[in-house]
């Protein structure tokens, strides 16, 4: 039985038990897209998730994305950019 964890949710919500393996792949994943684009829409960061991982991952990329996205939000890892529609996101200082 594979390793889970329980992400975090940046507004406190409940977070979601994932495959650590899984949670590990699409973080580097994430964490590699922003270091390069400097800031990236939500959906222009899936987009290049799915792009980097290609048909080597075993869920739906989006949906990990998603949760991944939220609990690095939650550790203060990555941020979103205020007054940004669509949403933008970017390492903080910390990520």
């Amino acid at each position: 039985m594979s390793e889970k964890i329980m992400t975090l949710h940046p507004a406190g919500k409940q977070g979601v038990n994932i495959s650590k393996a899984k949670y590990d792949v699409i973080k580097d994943a994430i964490l590699s897209q922003l270091s390069q684009a400097g800031e990236l829409t939500f959906t222009g960061l899936t987009d290049a998730v799915k792009a980097q991982l290609g048909d080597s991952f075993d869920g739906s990329v989006g949906w990990y994305v998603t949760t991944v996205k939220l609990d690095l939000e939650a550790q203060g890892l990555i941020e979103r950019i205020p007054g940004h529609r669509p949403q933008m996101l970017r390492l903080t200082s910390g990520g």
